[in-house]
């Protein structure tokens, strides 16, 4: 599994920076985010380190689907039971500010009807 070891979100992964965890499995971490923009604010980031989704493969099919399933867990697990917000921002434009692929949860108080 690829990692950058310049990268915020692979130091994370590798225990070197703390973070507050809320899950975390072979595959994937998921971290609340800290500058929430609601109530509930999580990340998860892939452990393999892909810089954004332009630099996803075919070869990275499974682990999306697999996020993307994982997210009503989370949300159900965080009492997210009236509905969340799932985020992917992509490239400078696109608002992505740390580059290794990560999936916004938002939910709960704040939300709010604007984007990130």
């Amino acid at each position: 599994m690829s990692s950058d070891p310049d990268c915020l979100f692979c130091k994370i992964i590798a225990g070197e920076i703390p973070s507050d965890q809320v899950y975390s499995d072979e595959q994937v971490v998921v971290f609340k985010d800290l500058h929430p923009k609601a109530a509930v604010h999580l990340l998860i980031v892939p452990r393999e380190h892909i810089k954004s989704l332009n630099e996803l493969e075919e070869q990275h099919d499974g682990l999306m689907a697999y996020m993307m399933r994982l997210l009503p867990k989370i949300a159900k697990d965080q009492g997210l039971d009236n509905g969340f917000r799932s985020v992917i921002n992509t490239g400078p434009g696109g608002g992505q500010e740390v580059f290794h692929l990560h999936i916004h949860l938002l939910g709960g108080t704040g939300l709010g009807s604007a984007f990130l």
